[in-house]
């Protein structure tokens, strides 16, 4: 299947290589720790079936998943002109994700208070109906790790600010959405800080001084200018 001319480049995927044709999409890992990112991804795509809207795994190699087509709009295509919509459904599918037990990654001990955090969530990773704004696939689980609830709810925080400026209004229908307390600005911009060092630091392992490093400062710069 991966050799089939149908097969088509999609949207919106920086990190590795996806490639359809409607009925599976193959992503193809490139970058630093191609076979932990991988095996993170397909345990958790396995294990989550059933708790929450996840791409199928038909098939997997040393580099490359072999994932079920679902339909559905990419969230960064619809925030902009529906962000209250789309940012609720954000907000309440990250709370469904929060609760799952986090035996789901790891058998091992972990620390009190620790969640099963996605990673890099944000509209950017969620397929969602267009009509209805129901989540159908949450997608790009390759980061995900046991932490605390607000790297996933200070990040997608930042994806809108930094990419849809226009949609910060809306955050309060995230936050509402997933319930509890919000945490401080000066938490929530801590981890975005902090999130920012670590994309810096995967793109130097990667090609070391080069342009996504220099992304990644300036993103940092600016975001540490940034208030409430």
């Amino acid at each position: 299947m991966g050799d089939d001319l149908r097969m088509r480049p999609l949207k919106h995927g920086y990190t590795n290589s996806t490639r359809g044709d409607g009925a599976v999409v193959n992503k193809t890992y490139e970058g630093p720790d191609t076979d932990l990112r991988l095996g993170r991804e397909y345990t958790l795509l396995t294990r989550l079936q059933g708790r929450l809207p996840v791409p199928p795994v038909h098939a997997a190699t040393t580099t490359t998943l072999t994932l079920g087509f679902v339909a559905g709009a990419p969230g960064q295509e619809l925030v902009e002109a529906q962000p209250a919509a789309v940012l609720a459904s954000c907000g309440e599918v990250l709370r469904r994700i929060h609760t799952v037990p986090p035996d789901v990654l790891t058998a091992d001990r972990h620390e009190a208070g620790e969640v099963l955090v996605h990673g890099d969530f944000g509209p950017n990773n969620l397929l969602l109906n267009p009509d209805t704004f129901e989540v159908t696939a949450v997608v790009d689980w390759e980061f995900a790790h046991l932490g605390k609830p607000v790297e996933d709810l200070a990040w997608c925080e930042w994806i809108v600010r930094m990419h849809h400026p226009s949609c910060t209004h809306a955050l309060d229908h995230f936050f509402r959405a997933y319930g509890g307390r919000v945490p401080s600005w000066v938490d929530r911009r801590a981890a975005m800080l902090a999130r920012c060092e670590q994309l810096r630091q995967f793109c130097d392992r990667w090609d070391p001084n080069g342009p996504g490093v220099r992304q990644w400062q300036e993103r940092t710069a600016t975001t540490a200018s940034w208030s409430e």
